[in-house]
């Protein structure tokens, strides 16, 4: 009776923290929110915004050169009132800026690089009066001579390190309203102007603000107050922003775009949407799968799990990590794959009920045995994810943080929150074989006999996929898919309002008439989206673009998505993919190697790894998928969960070896080995696949394209775990007879 008073005591303490950490997640504690799902900070592919990478046209720029260069655009940023902007150094001579909600993408991508440069010249020998527009009344000029020509001639009076601030103003003439920028000089300045106020009574003094002649004034009288005014044909707006842009400041190096993503705000409230009706049919799936399968247990992960989840919206609170849309994606799979340690325990505590033992003790052993296979199959896939992270880049990041993460939480839930409710339900009076099931006897399968049908598939499969590259090479002269990350260009993709969806053809010669380029158009999902895919264009062709577009087709500014990518960082990109791929495998595997000290382990992982590799690269290549950012997170991820299954089948055979009878094999062995793990491999694989398949069922086409190879990867990963990872280590072992297991 004590035994139940205590159990339900503690289930009354399980349900007491599950529902504050559901609170928390759900409401956020204080004014602040703190810990909420709606206080997490979105990325710009789901709250939609700006993100923009420039790069320094000076060679080699000086450290305090870009830490400067990040300061302004920092201010130009903030100024505009978009506080949560990052803007952040990338390698020594690179800024990105993420600007999340950004309104006017346009206004916003032309805003940032600008340099901002303004100077006051002596107008006579340099500058030109044209005439006034008929249409807008300005006046146009002209320089006489070129800007190297001005400088070394000593024309230039001011510049923008002699302005302390500048204002948007207002004045009305002939009943019309006239906007200006008024100037407040500092002492350096105000001394200059008055000098050559004062020395050019009757010349004009030209404002050049960017390379542009803004206006020329004529000298009425020598200015001494260190005021001056800029006027011109402006709007109230244009005006204020050019204000603003001189208070920054100009910037100290000169910048070019490399790469920039503009995503409508609905677009990315699809994403979310989507994303998270996937998440809630997926663990839903695996919460009935846990129950039904592993009875007691499984509502004990249940809860678990649902402890896990909380916890982890409340960390990317806490933490504030930026969630992408890989990153929603790496926390979706991270709840699949947290239930593979469990499915490792309970598989052990229905092995010792079936060999005669208690069931207290059988959930002891059960959690010391499967310790060491839990703790080295997230270490090697927490491996690929900090390698993800340290060379990827973007979005990438995101999805290495939240695997990691995901990693770090399920191996905690697992190990210590579902043993202790586990043990409460044991106290609560569900201390019988039946409430835990058991496998009394493993039925023999030889699956080393089966050995050459096995790599006769698996070689026919990788032979599917080069003559899918080879097909690829010849149709389109690639051998895969490759997105705007890894070749360059501008992409746009474009959500029509119904009933003005153009066809395929209406929308080339729309886009061969807005800008002069043949364009690659694809239909996406319901065919009333389309992907506009050209050549990079420029900031001025794009902005061309979009005006046509929202103007032909009604298109609002937040249902279109742009990204635009130099050849210099699809490059880089293409080099880091498989720098990050090598990386994280060598590592992963010199930790095999030292935890299992056998080479025969680590080279048949090495074997077993790069088989579900060729295998996934042979659903790019026949699929067609696109192969992008987000293909790097993929193969890592495969990377880390081949290794897992590969792990848990060696923690086994290497059990097994130590209470080796004397008339076993290593055949016997490596057969005993996988059909004992060959229930785990199977369950584990199938929770994580109906996460991976309720994203592709309900995911948005950026999300698809992560999940399809990730699918085929969940199924190869079981089947090399299975059918090839026992077989190569036992062909190894054969092969190297000197390298002996103790």
């Amino acid at each position: 009776m004590n035994h139940k008073v205590k159990g339900f005591g503690k289930l009354f303490l399980t349900l007491v923290v599950l529902g504050a950490v559901l609170f928390v997640a759900l409401c956020g504690i204080g004014e602040k929110k703190k810990g909420s799902a709606k206080g997490i900070r979105l990325g710009l592919d789901l709250a939609g915004g700006v993100s923009v990478t420039y790069e320094a046209v000076k060679e080699n720029p000086t450290e305090q050169e870009m830490e400067d260069t990040k300061h302004r655009i920092r201010k130009r940023v903030d100024s505009n009132g978009q506080t949560e902007a990052d803007v952040y150094l990338e390698g020594e001579n690179r800024i990105n800026i993420d600007i999340p909600g950004a309104n006017d993408a346009e206004a916003t991508l032309k805003e940032l690089g600008r340099m901002g440069e303004i100077f006051f010249i002596l107008g006579t020998n340099n500058v030109q009066l044209l005439g006034q527009n008929a249409e807008t009344g300005a006046y146009e000029y002209a320089f006489l001579r070129s800007w190297e020509e001005i400088k070394e001639s000593g024309d230039i009076i001011l510049d923008g390190a002699d302005i302390q601030g500048a204002e948007a103003g207002m004045y009305t003439e002939y009943g019309m309203n006239n906007y200006v920028v008024s100037l407040t000089l500092n002492d350096s300045g105000r001394g200059k102007f008055a000098e050559a106020t004062g020395k050019h009574v009757g010349e004009s003094i030209a404002i050049i603000y960017d390379g542009e002649i803004v206006s020329a004034p004529v000298v009425q009288q020598a200015l001494t107050d260190g005021k001056a005014q800029i006027s011109g044909s402006f709007t109230w707006e244009e005006a204020e922003n050019l204000a603003t842009t001189i208070r920054v400041g100009a910037l100290p190096l000169e910048l070019k775009e490399l790469r920039s993503n503009v995503v409508g705000a609905s677009l990315g409230a699809e994403a979310v949407k989507t994303s998270l009706i996937a998440g809630a049919i997926g663990v839903v799936l695996v919460f009935l799968f846990m129950a039904f399968r592993y009875r007691i247990q499984g509502l004990a992960a249940d809860l678990a799990l649902a402890i896990y989840i909380g916890l982890m919206v409340v960390c990317l609170n806490l933490l504030e990590i930026t969630l992408t849309l890989p990153g929603l994606a790496g926390i979706i799979l991270s709840i699949g794959m947290a239930v593979d340690a469990n499915v490792i325990i309970f598989s052990r505590i229905q092995e010792e009920i079936g060999v005669g033992k208690t069931v207290n003790t059988s959930i002891k052993l059960g959690f010391s045995k499967a310790f060491s296979a839990i703790i080295d199959g997230n270490i090697t896939t927490l491996i690929a994810a900090v390698v993800l992270y340290i060379l990827g880049s973007g979005t990438v990041k995101g999805f290495a943080t939240t695997l990691a993460l995901g990693i770090v939480l399920s191996m905690f839930t697992a190990l210590f929150v579902t043993k202790f409710i586990l043990y409460t339900f044991y106290d609560m009076g569900f201390d019988k074989e039946k409430h835990y099931g058991q496998v009394k006897e493993y039925k023999f399968f030889d699956f080393v006999k089966h050995g050459k049908k096995y790599a006769i598939i698996s070689v026919a499969l990788i032979l599917v996929g080069v003559a899918g590259m080879v097909a690829g090479k010849v149709s389109s002269g690639e051998i895969l898919a490759y997105g705007l990350d890894f070749k360059g260009g501008t992409a746009m993709t474009v959500t029509f309002p119904e009933g003005t969806e153009p066809t395929i053809t209406e929308l080339e010669k729309a886009v061969q008439d807005a800008i002069g380029e043949k364009a690659t158009i694809n239909l996406v999902g319901d065919a009333n989206a389309a992907t506009i895919k050209t050549k990079e264009l420029s900031e001025d062709t794009r902005n061309a673009l979009t005006n046509y577009l929202e103007e032909k087709y009604n298109v609002s500014e937040s249902e279109i998505e742009i990204q635009s990518i130099s050849g210099t960082v699809s490059g880089e990109m293409k080099k880091d993919a498989i720098l990050a791929v090598a990386v994280a495998t060598v590592c992963m595997l010199i930790y095999i190697w030292f935890r299992f000290s056998n080479l025969a382990f680590a080279a048949s992982a090495v074997l077993a790894l790069l088989h579900d590799v060729l295998i996934v690269l042979t659903v790019y290549a026949v699929a067609r998928i696109g192969v992008g950012n987000t293909f790097i997170a993929c193969m890592l991820t495969i990377v880390g969960y081949s290794i897992n299954a590969t792990i848990v089948v060696f923690d086994r055979i290497r059990e097994n070896l130590k209470e080796r009878l004397k008339k076993e094999s290593y055949m016997d062995i490596v057969n005993k080995s996988i059909v004992q793990t060959f229930s785990r491999n199977i369950f584990t694989s199938l929770t994580t696949f109906f996460m991976v398949a309720a994203l592709v069922v309900f995911g948005v086409a950026a999300i698809k394209e992560f999940a399809i190879p990730l699918m085929a990867g969940i199924i190869c990963g079981a089947y090399s775990s299975i059918c090839i990872t026992g077989l190569l280590w036992l062909k190894l072992r054969e092969r190297f007879p000197e390298d002996e297991e103790e």
